[in-house]
């Protein structure tokens, strides 16, 4: 089965740049078909996820997140929609549309496809959707939220990196809740889209201010009660002196320290002592167990409209290393994917 695939080429340390990758011709027989007697699935590779997280792989020194780093020379790996044309598992049939963790390339051999989600596609939601707000980081914003910040109705909620695939849907949710939600993103253009689509009561660029406390203190005269954190760094280390009592953090992720040899240190800690404060860390494999509601609930929203949702697409794949740079950069506006096959 002729292909490409994208590869981590030389990548060493510091910022990623389009050189530490490769785009290759792939001839693959091995992915032509499952080994004799094994469970394994092949899989046609349609739409690939572009995620902060990816990052976090081309480093060897990292904290473990259940995937396996990078390894020079092969296929970087993601989550994805994809098409089964080949299998050796009873549950898995030729044709059955799938989303998990996949290859970025034309084929992949998919050895333990339990892992793997079946999309049981239906015309209203287009099938790109479970790379983001119907795959992990639609999961990721639903368990993060419900689960780790236990929201109640009037509430105050920040979500930094709000205009993502996972932020603009906390925000959707905490609105929904009837609580009182204030989102920063990196550009002007991303504060005007969570407060004219996504509905976010307030929005800042966090670029242009000069002290995140005082800006947090100007959209929470009152405090908060819920902080959804996706940047860490200055931002959590604001958050901390702003935070009410009894106030909950759901720690997503960090991307503003991943490209740092030394990442910035956290020094308003002891806050959280006397305000009472928890703070939780999570990792959506540990929530997959709520996959079937999340995926009915969130479906009946986008039907009735409670939900809007934007993509940042990328075509080719020779266009996907660029499309990762964006995203790690903060370029992207919406859930950033690539398309490699419009099946």
């Amino acid at each position: 089965m002729a292909g490409k695939k994208v590869v981590l080429k030389n990548y060493v340390s510091g910022f990623p740049k389009l050189s530490d990758f490769e785009v290759v011709e792939t001839d693959d027989a091995v992915r032509s078909a499952p080994p004799e007697g094994s469970e394994a699935v092949v899989v046609k590779n349609l739409y690939l996820s572009c995620d902060p997280y990816m990052r976090h792989l081309m480093s060897r020194n990292r904290e473990p997140l259940r995937i396996e780093s990078y390894v020079l020379g092969e296929a970087i790996k993601g989550f994805g929609v994809s098409k089964v044309v080949a299998s050796g598992h009873p549950d898995y049939q030729i044709g059955d549309y799938v989303w998990g963790l996949t290859g970025w390339e034309s084929y992949s051999l998919i050895d333990k496809p339990q892992a793997l989600f079946k999309i049981n596609h239906t015309a209203d939601v287009p099938l790109s959707y479970y790379t983001g707000l119907l795959g992990m980081p639609g999961l990721t914003a639903y368990a993060g939220f419900y689960e780790k910040c236990s929201p109640k109705k009037g509430e105050n909620v920040y979500v930094s990196s709000a205009a993502g695939a996972v932020g603009q849907l906390v925000g959707q949710f905490a609105k929904l809740m009837g609580c009182y939600v204030v989102g920063s993103a990196g550009s002007d253009e991303k504060v005007e889209l969570l407060k004219s689509k996504f509905g976010f009561d307030e929005a800042f660029n966090y670029k242009k201010e000069s002290d995140l406390n005082l800006a947090l203190k100007r959209y929470f005269p009152q405090g908060i009660d819920i902080y959804f954190d996706n940047v860490g760094g200055a931002t959590l280390d604001a958050v901390l002196l702003n935070m009410r009592n009894h106030g909950r953090i759901a720690a997503c992720g960090m991307i503003s320290q991943y490209n740092l040899e030394k990442p910035d240190g956290v020094h308003n800690l002891a806050t959280i002592i006397g305000r009472r404060v928890e703070i939780k860390g999570f990792v959506v494999f540990d929530h997959y167990n709520l996959y079937p509601q999340f995926v009915e609930t969130i479906t009946q929203y986008v039907k009735e409209g409670k939900i809007e949702y934007v993509e940042d697409v990328a075509e080719g794949f020779e266009n996907g290393p660029s499309a990762l740079l964006e995203l790690f950069e903060g370029r992207n506006v919406g859930k950033k994917l690539l398309v490699v096959d419009k099946e």
